[in-house]
């Protein structure tokens, strides 16, 4: 992938990370030009949001706040991960998951 490609996909990928919200603003920003770069920063925003809230709603019932705190840890460090990439104009998956989330996603 060459620079023009990741620079003109740049803010569209870190407009991703930004909330649910964000991350359709990002869809409907790249539906036009199909930047490469941002797409594959959108399916890593969408990957994550949709793990997120899937473990959240099962993490809820526990009454800890170990349990809880290390779950918000944990998605914040691969949110951090993931912004810090697309600022930086990086193509690194997310760990563990981010390969398997550009293979579900790949239509997008």
């Amino acid at each position: 992938m060459n620079s023009q490609t990741i620079e003109e996909g740049k803010q569209t990928a870190i407009i991703s990370y930004i909330t649910l919200i964000g991350l359709v603003i990002a869809y409907s920003m790249n539906v036009e030009s199909k930047n490469e770069y941002a797409r594959f920063h959108i399916r890593q925003s969408l990957g994550l949001n949709i793990l997120f809230y899937t473990i959240s709603f099962f993490i809820g019932y526990f009454n800890s706040w170990m349990i809880s705190g290390s779950f918000y840890v944990f998605f914040i460090v691969l949110w951090v991960f993931g912004l810090v990439n697309a600022i930086q104009g990086e193509y690194k998956p997310i760990p563990l998951l981010g390969d398997y989330f550009q293979e579900w996603f790949k239509s997008l």
